[in-house]
């Protein structure tokens, strides 16, 4: 696969920025489509306000009720990072609000695969609950909804998932994208959803004196923004404004060590340091290990980790995570080779096609989303990995590319083939989906035509979107540092990346697949700069190379308390 550097167009004339802000930064924001640094401004009273959320005055309503009255909830959520921290959100919140005996429960995927259906709503009933909450799913449980009804629930929904044609019959749907709702904030992960419900309820709960009444102080909703954070980088939603303010404050709160004791547990077993917490640790370290309980076992680990106010319990919860981690990868890497040794024999017959749907009877239905993104980044194509379910059912787990909207593509294959798909939902870049094992080869064909319908072939090849190339000037530890400072980085807001050739002066190979390198940009020799290339083919990587071609980030790096400048390169190619 081939990987082409395109850089960033920018149009300097359509920035409104203050006279003394550098010409780097100006640079990069323009780049993002950002034309001032009001974008940059994450305090709170940024956040968009609630009152055009669909939904949400009927549920906050039907809430308010439900703690007044002391009905029974529980809460139904997803078994990944969002769906774990919107729980944990939901239980912590809501009991803090003065609801009793509020109750989590999480479908075992390998029994009861996703979301609300008849047979969760019958595992529910055995708590009586008066109201049933979906967190980070729901809105295309139809059956599950109405059984749920039918059973004398009152039902909430609350999802950020894109909606099917028919909506669930629930009493309540808070879920930005359903439709006529003018939220302009499309892109809040299952928790941020949550999070908004709860606020107003809060906001409501307070007004009518029920605080007071109850003698019990009301919660600071800003202590739940350690769990938004998690949920919202670890579910890879787009960063907008908005979310980049929920992330950026929960961020803070774990940097300065008010957070869940979980989420410290989690940090301290992976040897990373919380006072220098980024995106990349949320989306590398935290997210992985609580998201390692719902592939293999049962997501209600990384829950009670998440919920356990006591320090030596968290991190008992945390060591078990981590070792579920350690034999998610284990399991990952036999289907990677596995995979990699059949496509290896396709790619031999000759042109791979433009997207890859691959299945094993032995692969493990939890791990097969990590497998497909996976292929997808070695490949560049749309990729679907399949699992054996139940009843004669294959589970799919899709990953996508730029250009290729996942979940409209199945609907696509739906719409011409009515009886090929059992069920299907999820996002633009990812997305879930069951048939029957006779019909995988149908599925596949039918699945190869719709990509080459909606992708042109030139979208097959790898694109590192670049900043252009840095300045002699901003070759130092300000230009890092200032970039540093605007972040949250992530989905739709990606970290800077610059390219240029360079001299190089020295290369060594580090922790067995790591390039150390020392280079000098040709138009200033006497200027020596640091810099690492992870995970390099040493078997193909010539050692002669005296010049080369780099695309990388600006990064400190902290060692024996001092810091230096140090590109981490994204792309590495011999000139």
């Amino acid at each position: 696969m081939s990987t082409r550097i395109q850089r960033r167009p920018v149009d300097f004339s359509s920035g409104r920025f203050a006279s003394d802000t550098p010409k780097i930064l100006q640079r990069v924001l323009l780049g993002r489509g950002i034309v001032s640094e009001e974008a940059l401004d994450h305090s709170l009273s940024r956040l968009q306000k609630p009152e055009t959320m669909r939904g949400l005055d009927t549920a906050v309503t039907l809430l308010l009720e439900a703690v007044r009255a002391r009905q029974k909830i529980v809460i139904v959520g997803d078994f990944d990072a969002d769906g774990a921290t919107s729980c944990t959100l939901g239980v912590l919140a809501l009991s803090a609000m003065g609801a009793q005996g509020v109750e989590f429960l999480v479908p075992n995927r390998f029994d009861f695969g996703y979301g609300l259906t008849p047979e969760i709503v019958e595992v529910a009933r055995e708590s009586s609950p008066d109201v049933l909450i979906t967190v980070d799913n729901g809105i295309s449980s139809i059956d599950g909804v109405a059984a749920a009804k039918a059973a004398g629930m009152t039902v909430i929904v609350t999802d950020h998932h894109l909606p099917g044609s028919e909506l669930p019959d629930a009493d309540a749907i808070v879920n930005p994208n359903q439709p006529d709702c003018d939220f302009p904030s499309k892109h809040l992960a299952g928790v941020g959803v949550l999070f908004y419900l709860l606020s107003r309820l809060r906001t409501a709960l307070q007004a009518c004196g029920w605080f007071e009444q109850s003698a019990m102080a009301p919660p600071n909703m800003a202590e739940y923004l350690d769990l938004v954070a998690l949920g919202t980088v670890a579910d890879l939603v787009p960063l907008d404004h908005n979310n980049r303010i929920l992330v950026h404050q929960g961020i803070a709160r774990i940097r300065s060590g008010r957070c869940r004791p979980g989420i410290c547990a989690l940090l301290e077993v992976a040897g990373r340091d919380q006072r220098r917490l980024s995106t990349t640790d949320i989306g590398f370290i935290l997210g992985p290990r609580i998201n390692a309980a719902g592939r293999l076992d049962d997501i209600g680990t990384g829950i009670r980790c998440l919920l356990t106010g006591d320090t030596d319990e968290a991190r008992v919860l945390a060591g078990e995570l981590d070792r579920l981690n350690r034999d998610r990868k284990a399991i990952e890497q036999g289907m990677q080779r596995e995979a990699l040794t059949a496509l290896e024999a396709l790619r031999l017959e000759g042109d791979i096609p433009w997207s890859l749907c691959l299945y094993d009877a032995n692969w493990h239905q939890g791990v097969v989303g990590i497998l497909a993104s996976r292929i997808k980044e070695k490949f560049h194509r749309p990729v679907i990995a399949f699992a054996e379910g139940d009843n004669g059912l294959v589970k799919g787990s899709a990953r996508s590319i730029p250009g290729l909207h996942i979940r409209d593509a199945l609907s696509d294959v739906a719409a011409a083939n009515p009886e090929l798909i059992s069920k299907f939902g999820g996002h633009a870049m990812a997305a879930g989906l069951s048939l029957r094992a006779e019909n995988l080869g149908v599925f596949r064909d039918a699945f190869e035509q719709v990509v080459r319908n909606r992708l042109d072939k030139n979208q097959l090849h790898a694109v590192i979107d670049s900043d252009g190339e840095l300045d002699i000037r901003d070759y130092n530890l300000q230009t890092a540092t200032l970039l540093r400072a605007c972040a949250p980085w992530g989905q739709a807001f990606p970290e800077p990346i610059f390219d240029g050739e360079f001299l190089l002066l020295q290369q060594r190979i580090v922790g067995e697949r790591h390039l150390k390198m020392v280079l000098s940009p040709p138009q200033a020799p006497q200027l020596v700069l640091d810099a690492i290339a992870f995970n390099v083919d040493t078997s193909l990587w010539p050692q002669a190379v005296r010049r080369v071609r780099l695309a990388y980030k600006l990064d400190v790096n902290e060692f024996r308390g001092r810091e230096s400048l140090q590109l981490l390169v994204n792309l590495l190619e011999a000139v």
